[in-house]
């Protein structure tokens, strides 16, 4: 066996993981019919066109169109070796393997693996330091104060850097790790001295995990005098900040389950929020909010509660964020913290209870949010910046496509400044005529490119060969009925005429022959070629009838046949043209010549 692994086990490792739920765990997928349909990780779109059907356990993007099983999608999604996502989804599905696999089976490089088993040694060490030694006592203190309890402590693997200079170095040595790729990684740091130390010394650690649960990165908090206050580690192949969300990888379930996430600035809002019950929130690595994290939010979810410091600084960074979120289609709202708290300070003031009925489940609106964000730049008791906030909180009301919303915050302007309702509503009014003319023009210009590009795609469907549509209805049933797949190997065999159809259909005569069951996941499973299991994919999600008579199947073959046929005698008449051409026979030639032009008409009649 190439991965070293027994069949009947990589079969129990893809049956043990239902592809709805691993898919899942990266998209929001939603039922439509027999089929759950979502975001295309692969590429950007807007509408849902990446589709998974459970009881084929297979997925298909009509934009795109990649498709596979659930290992392929491991594959394709994390960048993993065949060996490497049997070996994820049999972790995910608590399987044993029997496995001896070697640096070529794995995707990553030497380096990037001896540091992630580096960065999981030093979060077990700094846990362990923290947790059970007289030296982290000084951090265990300072997270107890905090109001972090033991539980937190342990789901996070929170710990401390003792402040020893070459503890940690000499620890990692030990383990057998080259120091200058550790010192390259930002894990230990290279002195004046040449001496190798702990970046991290005396610092509270905050391991930062990937999706995957994967340890990266570490942050570092600093308890006493003598250095910047936060320290991350610097980043790497592993660890990019606008790509990772601190705590996503346990969130991942509890956002699901919610449909909504909170978005926290910092590691001790997370911790705090998760230890008040409060488990579907993430954080940004200490920048701002990315595009690349907007959309994976967007993947995953629909609603985003924006609950950063209540301060100026947070409230321009959740203006920031908030119009991120809008622009990549997400649902927003956004946490009211008074005061000028942060989430931790507030939870450690009121309560985990209080945060979540008095903060989040009164998060305001966009509109709400925007009104409050404006009046900071604003004098309103100046006549000027009266009439400025007014009119820009009118152009953001004539956005609003429901009437109760804008007359509700036409309300809220006419209670706060005294304008009358009618001049209120005329305003917004005037201003959505002018965005409709705007639009309309726009909506003309899309419509028209929009209307080329589907002249061609019909174009090309209408160009799409009857005999071609044959052949992918055809392998469509035999990849679900073993019977139909006996019944076109004996009659039309492997003489399909595309090259492509041809070495499906030979694969799958070859995998009933081995005993096989119809199954298009394995079947897909067992094609190496991704050309081949992308279109075997696509074929496989073609709507089929449930009972098909064997008349129907038979029409099929014929018009395969006729085709088949029909190319071989016009070969056959081209070859003999050229031999009267060779021998000066026009008359010969041009009777020939419109004979292939009388089979080609029929041919383009019956396709």
């Amino acid at each position: 066996m190439a991965y070293q692994i027994p069949e009947e086990i990589i079969e129990e490792v893809r049956k043990s993981n239902d592809i709805v739920d691993v898919i899942g765990e990266y998209v929001q997928l939603k039922k439509q019919g027999k089929n759950f349909f979502g975001l295309c990780p692969f590429h950007g779109e807007n509408t849902p066109s990446f589709s998974v059907t459970q009881d084929k356990q297979i997925f298909h993007c009509f934009g795109c169109g990649k498709g596979g099983n659930v290992v392929t999608f491991m594959m394709e999604m994390e960048k993993y070796s065949f060996i490497e996502a049997i070996t994820h989804l049999a972790k995910r599905s608590g399987i044993d393997l029997p496995i001896n696999s070697n640096q070529s089976e794995f995707t990553i490089s030497q380096e990037s693996q001896n540091v992630l088993s580096a960065f999981d040694w030093l979060t077990k060490l700094y846990h362990h330091l923290l947790r059970h030694t007289r030296d982290g006592k000084e951090g265990y203190h300072y997270l107890i104060e905090r109001g972090i309890n033991d539980h937190a402590i342990d789901e996070f693997q929170l710990g401390f850097a003792t402040t020893a200079k070459s503890f940690t170095a000499e620890f990692l040595k030990k383990k057998g790790f080259n120091q200058a790729l550790l010192v390259k990684e930002g894990l230990l740091s290279l002195q004046n001295d040449n001496s190798v130390t702990d970046r991290f010394r005396g610092r509270i650690i905050f391991p930062i995990r990937n999706h995957l649960g994967k340890t990266v990165a570490f942050g570092g908090r600093l308890i006493a005098e003598g250095g910047p206050k936060y320290l991350n580690s610097p980043e790497s192949e592993l660890f990019q900040k606008g790509k990772i969300l601190y705590n996503f990888d346990l969130a991942k379930k509890h956002i699901r389950k919610e449909s909504e996430v909170i978005l926290f600035e910092g590691y001790l809002d997370v911790i705090s929020s998760y230890q008040a019950g409060i488990k579907n929130v993430i954080a940004t690595l200490g920048t701002a909010l990315t595009e690349t994290q907007a959309k994976l939010l967007k993947r995953y979810v629909e609603t985003v509660v924006v609950c950063y410091d209540g301060d100026n600084a947070g409230l321009e960074a959740t203006y920031k964020a908030v119009q991120l979120l809008q622009n990549v289609g997400c649902q927003v709202k956004i946490a009211n913290l008074k005061e000028g708290l942060d989430p931790d300070s507030y939870i450690k003031l009121n309560g985990g209870e209080a945060f979540k009925n008095k903060v989040l489940d009164t998060s305001e609106t966009y509109l709400s949010f925007y009104m409050r964000y404006l009046k900071k730049d604003y004098n309103l008791s100046v006549e000027g910046d009266r009439i400025d906030y007014i009119e820009k909180v009118i152009r953001e009301i004539s956005s609003l496509n429901s009437l109760v919303e804008r007359e509700y915050y036409l309300k809220e302007l006419h209670n706060e400044f005294n304008i009358s309702m009618e001049s209120l509503t005329e305003d917004v009014e005037n201003q959505r005529r002018k965005y409709e003319d705007q639009s309309r023009n726009k909506d003309n210009s899309l419509r028209y490119s929009h209307n080329k590009r589907a002249n061609i795609q019909q174009k090309n469907k209408k160009l799409l060969p009857a005999y071609q549509n044959a052949e992918r209805k055809l392998l469509a049933y035999m990849l679900q009925d073993e019977l139909i797949a006996e019944k076109v190997q004996q009659e039309l065999g492997a003489k399909f005429n595309l090259d492509l159809h041809k070495i499906i259909a030979t694969y799958l005569y070859a995998f009933y022959e081995e005993g096989n069951e119809a199954n298009v996941s394995l079947f897909i499973e067992r094609l190496n070629e991704p050309e081949l299991q992308k279109l075997t994919s696509e074929i496989a999600m073609y709507p089929t009838l449930d009972n098909i008579s064997d008349q129907e199947i038979s029409d099929y073959i014929r018009t395969i046949k006729f085709q088949n046929d029909d190319y071989v005698h016009i070969q056959t008449l081209k070859e003999q043209q050229k031999l009267a051409e060779q021998q000066s026979d026009p008359l010969k030639a041009a009777q020939i010549a419109m004979q292939i032009i009388e089979i080609q008409k029929q041919l383009k009649r019956t396709n």
